[in-house]
This record gives structure tokens, C-alpha cells and sequence, in this order.
């Protein structure tokens, strides 16, 4: 039997103040349900590991002597779980009360579900469109160019980003943002851990697509919240991002 209904994983990579945040809201709902947290810290240069260490000692820390990205740091932590389902968390987001007890309780009584998302909201409070359709040539050109900064309201990326409803109601979608992406007990016995040809980026989209492979479900569920910053750590390496 799994030691706790739920193991967080997060893993950071200089982000220390955010890492503290984002530590700081779990502590605070540790009364919402029966989890844990694994923080993979890749090696960072701002002092993470001491401050993990020192400020929460509850959580489990595992320090790593050079960067495994964000695939190979989630999937070193789950091996390492305690937990019966599994929640990938962002170092730079951070639950809102309640998150975790109705990720939980939705996964604990709903068999067909291999993964949910939560709400993303952004700093500012707006949203975040961290649900979206499986992306295809036409929304790529416009999302990775400059036509995407010349015609951002275009109709493919509008299609692509689900922005044709208010993201205010519980939904199957074809995948969620990694940043905040709870795996059930059966996406783990059935689809495994992420792809490790994916180092950072893409490997969310995968991980979704081998779930409904398995005739799994991918479920946005708004009544769960976090706020995601994006792009905290990444911002410090744009170029190789």
C-alpha cells in the first residue's frame, strides 16, 4: 500500500525565492490531504538545496551534482515515490487552498482519468491558457514566428489555445500544462513516466497524447487553482530554451 495518497514533485533550477513560495503554499495545505513533496534540486547556484534544507526540512530533497532537466528530475523523483498518484508542480507555481484536496478527491473517484490540470492563472491573476488542443503545422507557424507577433489573434492560434470558452467549467481536453499536471495511479501503471528524449518542453503534450493512447482521460478541472509565473528558470538560459 502507497504511504500517501499523493507524492508533489518539483524540480528547480535557480529559483530559490520561488521555490520558497511555492514550498511555503504546501506546507499551508497540508491538512487537505495525505502527500508528500520531492524537490529535485538540479544543481542550482543560488543556494536552493541549503535553503530547502534549512526551511523545510519536512520535504524530501534530492540534490543532484549537474542539471537533469525537467524530465529526467520528475522522473527521478517519482521512482522514488511514496505516493499513489503523482503531482509534477513548477518551482515557480504554487497551489491555492483547496487544490490539492480536490485534485485528490477527483482522482481517487474517477477510474477513467489518467491525468488532470488544474486552473493556471497567471501573476497578475489573469488566466493562463495552460489547456489546449494537440497542436498541428498551421498553429506552430504562428505560435514560433513572426507572423504569431503580427496576427496574434489569428484563428488557428485562438484554436489552439482553446480560446473559444472561459475555461470556467470542468472539460476533456487533449493535454494540460506540465507546470501543474496530477498523474492518477492508472497513467502511471499504464503510460509510465515521461518520454527522456524530451529534456524541458513538448514532453507534457506527449505524456497527454500516450494517455489517451490508453484510452485515458485528460481532464482540465477549474475548481482546483494554482498560479504559474512561467518561465522563472528558463528566463536565466533564454537562448538554449
Amino acid at each position: 500500500m502507497p504511504a500517501f495518497d499523493l507524492s508533489v514533485t518539483i524540480c528547480s533550477w535557480n529559483a530559490r525565492d520561488d521555490l520558497r513560495k511555492c514550498l511555503q503554499h504546501l506546507r499551508d495545505a497540508s491538512d487537505e490531504a495525505s502527500f508528500e513533496v520531492i524537490v529535485v534540486e538540479n544543481n542550482s547556484e543560488d543556494g536552493s538545496g541549503e535553503m530547502v534544507a534549512a526551511e523545510f526540512p519536512e520535504f524530501r530533497l534530492l540534490r543532484q551534482t549537474h542539471n537533469l532537466g525537467f524530465t529526467g528530475g520528475h522522473n527521478l523523483a517519482v521512482a522514488q515515490r511514496q505516493g499513489k498518484h503523482v503531482f509534477l508542480l513548477n518551482s515557480d507555481a504554487f497551489v491555492h487552498p483547496g487544490c490539492i484536496r480536490t485534485l485528490v478527491e477527483v482522482a481517487n473517484g474517477e477510474k477513467e482519468i489518467g491525468v488532470l490540470g488544474p486552473k493556471l492563472l497567471n501573476g497578475d491573476g489573469s488566466l493562463q491558457y495552460s489547456c489546449r488542443r494537440f497542436p498541428n503545422p498551421v498553429a506552430a507557424m504562428f505560435r514560433n514566428t513572426l507572423l504569431g507577433r503580427l496576427f496574434p489573434n489569428n484563428g488557428s492560434t485562438r484554436d489552439y489555445l482553446m480560446q473559444d470558452w472561459d475555461h470556467a467549467e470542468r472539460r476533456e481536453v487533449d493535454w494540460v500544462s506540465g507546470a501543474a499536471m496530477l498523474w492518477t495511479e492508472r497513467a502511471l501503471d499504464q503510460v509510465g513516466v515521461l518520454d527522456p528524449e524530451f529534456f524541458m518542453y513538448c514532453e507534457d503534450v506527449d505524456y497527454c497524447w500516450r494517455n489517451w493512447a490508453k484510452g485515458l482521460k485528460v481532464v482540465y478541472l477549474p475548481d482546483a487553482v494554482a498560479t504559474h509565473l512561467i518561465g522563472r528558470s528558463t528566463d536565466k538560459a533564454p537562448n538554449r530554451m
